[in-house]
């Protein structure tokens, strides 16, 4: 199989391997409308302004050391990939095996999402953040979104592109991390 080939049957793997993690999410109830929802322990607010809804995840229930957890098997799915500048929210579901956040940060306009640094203990530089969702069943910063359970943020967001990532020891190179364009 030719490198060209083998990239685009890889990339195909993986877009599928996204579409299907955000159906499941969708079809278990994780996204569901409602002004007040129980999902799983948690229960969920009504969110103002536009809502994005995210699904953390990672694959073959987090046997770090075996290679599952290299190579992009770590993902961040969101349901758009654009929202009006103003109020959003975010509601996240923590689909996978271990602990994650999300941490919303402005992307500046050379960069992509993905190209971040790690330093030494696998975690990128936040500086410069606009909310973090890691609260287990509540709003905003926490100690972590324990698995299957989620969180949630409202936030202000003038025009411009986010990264929207979980900064995790690891799990930034790991492949969680997703653009989000505000206009």
């Amino acid at each position: 199989m030719s490198t060209r080939a083998f990239l685009l049957v890889g990339t195909a793997a993986v877009l599928l391997a996204g579409a299907s993690t955000a159906a499941l999410a969708a079809a278990s109830g994780a996204f569901r409308a409602a002004s007040v929802r129980s999902v799983g322990q948690c229960s969920l607010p009504a969110l103002a302004g536009s809502v994005v809804d995210v699904s953390l995840t990672n694959m073959m229930n987090g046997q770090m050391g075996r290679g599952w957890m290299t190579g992009g098997s770590m993902r961040v799915v969101t349901s758009t990939d654009h929202v009006s500048a103003g109020t959003v929210s975010f509601r996240v579901a923590n689909m996978g095996t271990l602990v994650h956040e999300l941490v919303v940060l402005p992307l500046p306009a050379t960069q992509i999402a993905g190209n971040r640094v790690a330093t030494i203990d696998g975690r990128v530089d936040e500086m410069g953040s606009l909310g973090e969702v890691s609260n287990t069943c509540a709003r905003g910063a926490g100690t972590g979104l324990s698995p299957g359970t989620v969180g949630w943020v409202t936030l202000q967001l003038p025009p411009g592109n986010y990264e929207l990532f979980c900064d995790l020891a690891g799990h930034y190179a790991a492949g969680m991390y997703v653009e989000l364009t505000v206009s």
